[in-house]
């Protein structure tokens, strides 16, 4: 297809996620109409799509984990079930009419950059368009991640991931294997053990896990929160007010943390009383440092005289046999694994070609790094939602979303303000500043202190995943942009009266406090 005719928009959304979602809304709100969303599978939802295993469920109060501008006076538990996000997603699509803009089946393939233009040129598996903007929202727990593991191809039996879960696979009577002890494998855990012969675990690190304070929600306060959305506001404001309380022990004193850490061990003791499985159990770290798991179903599950858990990684692949780091053995018919995303090295960087020609992932082989978490020096007018150092330990994600649209709409006024054919690029120097000073905050957090190996942390053992501090004050360093941390560019016909930001950026930049 030519230049001439090759489709052009103003933005086009990557992902049909929360973040994808709610940057389409964010973009209607803002008069902008002419935007698509790329989304490579058939229907909306991005992780709670994909996410369909046995007992998946959210561990966050469901009037939390939505929108603020879309509350559901219905949610039918305090924490709501994979399928009621994922149809509280598709109600929003249909709610603010983003369907005619979503292209289902386009996978993302290749992202360039084009200079002399100052657009984006974009190859899909539905065909090439190209865009003023691109706002990643690809989310950093949508490409699963499986260990090599010496024999896995040679395996006889099935293998599939938690977030591939493989529906028309029957577990009932089968020796099946769950690989990793993360939040889907404390889920999928109780929910299978029932059904099958034979569970063996295989856990490389024990969690800390409290119990789930969930119920039904009644019809008279789902028609109290119908009738009077302050209700609603009210339930939301409390859950938030009291993890941004919580923050501090996670951030700054993470001793604190000493007494929920004893409210955990109590919790195991309640249900697991055999002392060498306890043992087994007990992780050796500060709480915290990990995801800190939430289930009232889990240690029960794994006192059950059909169950296995073996205190040791899964090392090799013998046959039907799986042979654990220690020695110890198990033969089993099918294998799951709950062994987390590319959440550090996404597969998304690698199709993504800036200014310089580099790739987003050799832009950031030391390292994700990105200003406010939305931009990447080198790869101009390109947004990120959930990007580096916007994840969160014990909140609602949605919240740090919601922040980012805040900022993706004032790139996009300040495009409009400056006119023509114009575009921003974050300047190295802002990057920097602002990363270092996430990065020393960081060094006081549980996360980095905690004495445990976490998905939170790349390959050299730096945390590029988590936000040091409270949502508001992430609401607060995002709620504008700030032209001094951009260079301004201009296509070259233009280039005679191009004006370029000005001001020490690199002494602005930082994490407003």
């Amino acid at each position: 297809m030519g230049e001439r005719e090759r489709e052009h928009v103003r933005v086009a959304v990557v992902g049909s996620g929360f973040g994808g979602l709610g940057a389409a809304v964010r973009l209607r709100r803002e008069g902008v109409t002419d935007f698509v969303v790329l989304e490579r599978a058939s229907s909306v939802g991005g992780t709670w799509r994909d996410n369909s295993y046995p007992g998946c469920r959210c561990d966050v109060p469901s009037h939390l984990y939505s929108f603020s501008f879309a509350p559901n006076p219905d949610w039918p538990r305090t924490f709501s079930g994979q399928e009621h996000i994922r149809a509280y997603l598709e109600h929003v699509t249909d709610a603010f009419r983003l369907r005619p803009h979503i292209r289902f089946d386009s996978e993302v393939k290749r992202m360039s950059w084009n200079g002399d233009r100052l657009c984006w040129d974009i190859e899909t598996s539905g065909g090439s368009l190209s865009a003023d903007i691109v706002v990643s929202a690809t989310g950093p727990l949508s490409d699963p991640k499986i260990p090599a593991l010496p024999g896995l191809d040679s395996f006889p039996g099935k293998v599939f991931h938690s977030a591939r879960w493989d529906h028309g696979y029957d577990l009932r009577g089968k020796r099946v294997a769950m690989v990793g002890t993360g939040a889907s494998a404390a889920q999928i855990v109780p929910a299978v053990q029932p059904e099958v012969s034979r569970l063996t675990l295989f856990q490389r690190t024990p969690p800390w896990v409290l119990p789930r304070v969930d119920r039904n929600i009644s019809d008279a306060e789902r028609w109290l929160h119908r009738q009077s959305p302050l209700a609603s506001q009210l339930r939301r404001g409390l859950s938030w007010g009291i993890r941004e309380l919580q923050v501090q022990a996670f951030t700054k004193y993470p001793k604190q943390l000493g007494l929920v850490e004893e409210l955990a061990r109590r919790n195991m003791a309640r249900s697991v009383k055999d002392p060498a499985l306890r043992a087994k159990l007990t992780p050796d770290y500060r709480i915290g440092c990990k995801r800190i798991l939430l289930s009232s179903d889990y240690y029960p599950a794994l006192t059950q005289p059909n169950v296995d858990v073996v205190a040791s990684g899964l090392a090799e692949v013998r046959g039907s046999t799986l042979v654990a780091a220690d020695g110890s053995e198990a033969e089993v018919d099918a294998i799951v694994f709950g062994t987390g995303f590319h959440v550090t090295d996404m597969p998304i960087a690698e199709r993504v070609v800036g200014a310089d020609g580099r790739t987003l992932a050799e832009a950031w082989k030391g390292g994700m790094e990105a200003l406010r978490g939305a931009s990447a020096a080198g790869f101009p007018n390109w947004v990120s939602i959930i990007g580096p150092n916007t994840g969160l330990g014990n909140s609602s994600m949605i919240l740090m979303i919601e922040s980012q649209l805040n900022y993706l709409a004032d790139f996009v006024r300040q495009l409009d303000v400056l006119g023509g054919r114009v575009a921003l690029d974050a300047r190295p120097g802002a990057v920097r500043a602002w990363n270092r000073r996430v990065q020393e905050r960081m060094k006081r957090t549980v996360w980095n202190t905690g004495g445990c190996t976490s998905w939170y942390l790349d390959a050299s053992g730096r945390n590029t995943t988590v936000w040091p501090g409270t949502t508001g004050e992430f609401r607060r360093a995002t709620r504008r942009v700030d032209l001094a941390e951009y260079d301004v560019l201009r296509t070259p016909v233009a280039r005679k009266d191009s004006t370029t930001a000005s001001g020490a950026a690199a002494g602005k930049a930082g994490v407003d406090a």
